[in-house]
Order: structure tokens, then C-alpha cells, then sequence
């Protein structure tokens, strides 16, 4: 059994990573570009993390199209599920307030309120205007160093996590 130091490092999947996974290529060049990256990572990076999601992931998957949702939920099925705690609901909602996170979008605070409890070490996301963007990732910096909190390493999958990086 490895020891701490040499552990395989986590990773909470929020749920744009499992749909660009399980999506038909789009006919969007970069979004097409992004979902290949994405299947590659899953084929060859996904097995050397520890991967995780959340409820919150779970039940996005759920919504749309009934036989795209089937798809992102069978993924799922093997990736172990965090829990839901009263700290993650606390959390979020700071981060709601902080970022000015819109009342339609603030299951994205919720996929970050999971990552910082959990001490993931990375939050991997396509959602770059919420969660993986520079003013966002300054700014939650300043509230991590406020507060004393764990800050995984927010990144847009492309952005690093790649062989050689």
C-alpha cells in the first residue's frame, strides 16, 4: 500500500468533464477540440487520480435528453460519490456571494464547496466562466487565504494534467 506522499492525487470530475465525455462530437470546433482532449484524458491520464463526484454532478447528469443522461449516468456508476455535508452548504453559499454566482448557476459553488471540503487536489471543469478563469481563481485565492481554506487547483482539463506537464 502506498504511503501518503506517493497516493494518487483526487480529483473531483464536475459535470461538464463527464459531458464532453459522453457527448456526440459537437460540430463547434473548439468545443469538439475540448471533448477529444477530454476522451483522451479519460483513456489514457483518468486511471493515475483518484476520481470523484458529488451528488450535485449526479443529478446534472440527470437532466436533458433521456438517452444522453443514461449515458453520463452509467460513467458514473463507477466513480465514487462524496458526501454532502452541512459545511458544503455553508461553504457554497459564501462562494455564491463572493463570486456573484447567478441563483441558475450556483450548483457551481456546490462542485467547488466539495472539492475545498474534501481537500481535492484538483476541481477538473470545462466551466470557464463560473469556476476555471483568472479574475474567478484570483479572487477565490484571496477568499481561501482568508479564511484558512483548502483551494484545489481549478483547472479547464486542457490546462495541464497532460503527460509531461
Amino acid at each position: 500500500m502506498p504511503d501518503e506522499a506517493h497516493a494518487a492525487a483526487s480529483v473531483y470530475l464536475e459535470t461538464t468533464i463527464i459531458s464532453y465525455l459522453t457527448a456526440y462530437p459537437s460540430s463547434l470546433i473548439i468545443v469538439a477540440g475540448n471533448q477529444e482532449l477530454t476522451r483522451q484524458w479519460w483513456r489514457e491520464e483518468r486511471a493515475k487520480y483518484r476520481c470523484f463526484i458529488s451528488p450535485y454532478v449526479t443529478a446534472e447528469s440527470s437532466r436533458g435528453d433521456s438517452e444522453a443522461a443514461a449515458s453520463r449516468l452509467e460513467v458514473l456508476q463507477a466513480i465514487p460519490s462524496l458526501e454532502i455535508t452541512p459545511n458544503i452548504r455553508s461553504l457554497a453559499r459564501r462562494i455564491v456571494r463572493a463570486l456573484e454566482i447567478p441563483a441558475s448557476a450556483d450548483t457551481d459553488a456546490f462542485h467547488l464547496a466539495c472539492a475545498i471540503e474534501y481537500e481535492m487536489d484538483y476541481l477538473l471543469t470545462w466551466n470557464c466562466k463560473h469556476l476555471a478563469n483568472g479574475p474567478r481563481l484570483k479572487l477565490l485565492a484571496a477568499i481561501a487565504a482568508a479564511e484558512s481554506l483548502w483551494l484545489p487547483i481549478i483547472n479547464a482539463h486542457g490546462d495541464g494534467q497532460r503527460k509531461g506537464e
